[in-house]
């Protein structure tokens, strides 16, 4: 398996070139009825080449969310094969929400699933869960690294209920958030332009100065729109480590299907606004 250029390298790429947006492909329930689709296979296909249609060509990293295609058995897992195939065509980064997290052969299993380059559902970067100690994440960084993909490790989220994890502190006086920031920085060291070993760092947590955000390494950051943060927001949640951020807008975008025209100008308007916020950072 010979490997393709870094993660990281090609993010930082794709940032520079299409401004730093992420748009989410989820199409939940309310979503689907929203666009007056129905809540099937044949309404999941549709939504999902909406999506990929009206954005796929000009953001620079699309994320599906791969529950909202699970929950149709087999059937949603091939429209979600095909999403990603599609996305890539029109030169998007794929960053699969999986949120996978387990030890040993498990987790092998999980990373081959979605990082390995012959797997169906081959992605750029897949989401991960280290709160079985992030050493269980081994067999998806070494294939990561093998494959020129990348990981987004959750570290500081943007729902209310991480915190009693994340801001648990260890004996050494520092909390687990911070730990998996530091273990990050340690996999990125040295690589350039960035690595590809990134946090995933909600964008509605406020002044987060007291963390090290410098991880040489991509911040993704949900919580733009829908949950209440603005592009604005950025440079005083994010610090000097805002050019690094990937700011993830789903509902924001999604609310203005099924027209793939307005989806369009919807996600330019959050890279536009992106943009400017991060070059006043």
């Amino acid at each position: 398996m010979s490997p393709m250029e870094p993660f990281g390298a090609r993010l930082r790429h794709a940032m520079d070139e299409r401004g730093p947006l992420c748009v989410g492909i989820d199409p939940h329930a309310s979503l689907l009825a929203d666009w007056g689709l129905n809540d099937d296979v044949a309404g999941l296909e549709r939504f999902s080449r909406t999506v990929v249609e009206a954005v796929a060509d000009r953001v620079a990293v699309l994320k599906p969310q791969s529950a909202f295609f699970e929950r149709f058995g087999s059937r949603g897992v091939a429209v979600l094969e095909k999403t990603v195939q599609e996305a890539r065509a029109g030169g998007a980064l794929i960053v699969m929400d999986a949120k996978r997290g387990d030890i040993g052969s498990t987790m092998a299993a999980y990373a081959e699933s979605f990082l390995h380059k012959d797997a169906p559902l081959f992605s750029d970067a897949l989401t991960v869960s280290p709160y079985l100690g992030y050493g269980s994440l081994g067999p998806a960084v070494e294939l990561a690294r093998e494959s020129g993909a990348g990981l987004f490790v959750l570290a500081l989220t943007s729902n209310p209920e991480g915190g009693e994890v994340q801001h648990a502190v260890r004996p050494d006086g520092r909390n687990v958030g911070a730990t998996m920031l530091a273990h990050l920085a340690r996999e990125n060291a040295g690589e350039s332009p960035m690595g590809s070993f990134g946090a995933v760092v909600g964008a509605t947590l406020g002044d987060l100065s007291s963390y090290d955000l410098d991880i040489n390494g991509p911040l993704l950051a949900p919580g733009i729109g829908a949950q209440g943060a603005t592009p604005a927001d950025l440079p005083a949640v994010f610090g000097p480590a805002v050019r690094t951020v990937v700011p993830n807008v789903s509902r924001g975008v999604l609310r203005h299907g099924p027209d793939v025209v307005a989806l369009r100008d919807a996600a330019e308007r959050f890279a536009d606004e992106i943009r400017v916020a991060v070059a006043a950072g």
